[in-house]
């Protein structure tokens, strides 16, 4: 069996990350201009926009750190 040539799964855990991270942040971003209604209860910890950013940075660094082609 031949080792190489495949593409790392972290690398797609990063790319589902960012994608997520970016949903979310948008989501909270667009909650701080709408509130909800009925208002949630810690609303103004603003959780969305804390939780994409940490998932989006997480991605950056899986997608980046093992991006196909990058040399050992």
């Amino acid at each position: 069996m031949t080792q190489g040539g495949g593409i790392s799964i972290w690398f797609f855990v990063g790319a589902v990350l960012v994608v997520y991270g970016a949903l979310i942040a948008a989501s909270g971003l667009y909650q701080l201009w709408v509130p909800p209604q009925p208002p949630v209860v810690l609303e103004k910890l603003h959780a969305g926009i804390w939780w994409g950013a940490l998932l989006f940075l997480a991605g950056l660094f899986y997608a980046i750190h093992f991006r196909p082609g990058k040399r050992a």
